[in-house]
């Protein structure tokens, strides 16, 4: 079986104990690629160095909304500076969060055009992060850039109808455990309804382990119990599911 991790942390804290053993235990399962996702300056240095470290690994630079409101010109500068490097694909985690707030709206909605202004130059794919601020998002990609876009929305965690006019723009949509937890139905709905092209499948370790393990640190190897519901909902195996959103990962993120 080959797997894809489209987006994990493996550069945060809550690996410092055991990092290489929960690479291996994904490698040794059959993951061909990792993508290894940074929140910010410092830790997509962090993201990036680990990168450096494995065959598997890539890494994905910019600033999670969370951190929007600590991202200076001066670390914006020196980030782009990372852009160059062989094992960043893509800019990413950017975009907007509405749920917590935790950097003001408007700082957020600037930062993440800034990160349009990148990726037009450097048609590296998008990353984005969303979350109570898909209507918002919307607006800003479609008076930004003309479609298609070449990105995947992380994480998803709206419904169907939400999910198309992403797609009709060009992106991958990307489902993690949160696809598994009982009363998700509407993001099941979505995931039977994604076109399979545009399929992706995400762990966002060490956060949102999926069912059976809910509440504990996620890993890589625990995307297997949603690469199974996920073929679940589109009638097919365990083994092709993985295989087709292996070769999308490839496909979007320009991987070998």
């Amino acid at each position: 079986m080959i797997l894809t991790d489209t987006h994990l942390h493996l550069h945060f804290p809550q690996y410092d104990a055991d990092r290489a053993a929960v690479i291996d235990r994904a490698v040794k399962n059959g993951f061909r690629y990792l993508l290894n996702i940074g929140t910010g300056l410092e830790d997509s240095k962090k993201a990036v160095a680990i990168a450096e470290q494995y065959p598997q690994i890539y890494a994905a630079i910019g600033y999670h909304p969370h951190e929007a409101k600590t991202a200076s010109s001066s670390d914006l500068a020196e980030l782009a500076k990372l852009l160059a490097h062989p094992k960043v694909v893509a800019i990413g985690e950017v975009g907007l969060d509405y749920f917590h707030d935790h950097s003001p709206r408007d700082v957020q909605e600037t930062i993440l055009r800034t990160f349009l202004e990148w990726y037009q130059k450097s048609r590296k794919p998008l990353i984005i992060h969303c979350r109570d601020a898909y209507e918002p998002l919307l607006k800003i990609l479609t008076e930004t850039v003309p479609p298609p876009y070449r990105g995947v929305l992380h994480c998803f965690s709206s419904d169907a109808a939400t999910m198309k006019k992403f797609t009709e723009l060009g992106f991958y949509i990307a489902f993690g455990g949160a696809l598994t937890y009982k009363k998700n139905d509407a993001l099941r709905d979505a995931c039977r309804v994604c076109p399979k092209e545009r399929l992706l499948l995400e762990t966002d370790a060490p956060y949102l382990a999926p069912q059976s393990r809910r509440g504990q640190r996620n890993e890589p190897l625990y995307l297997v119990e949603t690469a199974e519901c996920a073929a679940g909902l589109h009638g097919m195996g365990l083994e092709p599911m993985a295989a087709l959103t292996t070769a999308n990962a490839e496909r979007l993120f320009g991987l070998c």
